[in-house]
């Protein structure tokens, strides 16, 4: 594993202008897991037009604005992750894992969905609700970071659960300063400039 990309859990990954894949084109991936079998994580700023409600309609009610659903990532578009944040010092509800800060997910990768929300809800701060997840094999993110396809980033727990997904690419981008913040006024399709 290159030293460099050790350790990425909780980090944000930035598409670079360089990735054209319309997969992650200008995405954000927070990172909720990185070791040497490989990494996972969430895609952050590609709300569907689709209510929870239409998947987890007891769950509508508890979502973090603007209440819909996410595109997670390409894998497993058919299962969906909950992504949490606990508010303060509390200790960890029940089945939650805290990622970094006060973002935090499951014990099994989300939160038990399967549980009725009334139990997990009185603990949280923010719920969203991901359709599939971003991942990849031993290797593969280092050698993409590597290629220049991906500026990691520090995270900030209202990343996650950004009332503006939309934008967060570039206010991700903004806020890092130099030229970093140039990057983020950059047109999404270059031929354009």
């Amino acid at each position: 594993m290159h030293r460099e990309a050790a350790g990425l859990t909780g980090k944000l990954l930035l598409a670079t202008p360089s990735l054209t894949d319309p997969d992650f084109h200008r995405t954000v991936v927070l990172l909720l897991n990185h070791d040497d079998d490989g990494a996972l994580g969430v895609v952050v700023n590609r709300p569907l037009d689709v209510d929870v409600d239409v998947v987890l309609p007891s769950w509508q009610p508890f979502t973090t604005s603007p209440g819909k659903l996410f595109q997670g990532g390409p894998v497993a578009l058919d299962s969906a992750l909950g992504l949490v944040a606990v508010p303060g010092d509390r200790p960890d509800p029940v089945g939650v894992r805290r990622v970094f800060g006060s973002v935090g997910l499951g014990s099994v990768g989300l939160v038990d969905l399967d549980t009725p929300p009334e139990v997990v809800v009185p603990e949280l701060a923010g719920l969203r609700i991901f359709a599939g997840y971003a991942g990849w094999s031993a290797a593969q993110l280092e050698a993409e970071i590597a290629e220049g396809a991906w500026f990691v980033l520090p995270a900030e727990a209202r990343d996650a659960f950004s009332d503006a997904p939309q934008r967060l690419w570039a206010d991700v981008l903004r806020r890092q300063g130099g030229d970093l913040a140039l990057v983020a006024s950059f047109p999404a399709d270059p031929a354009l400039n």
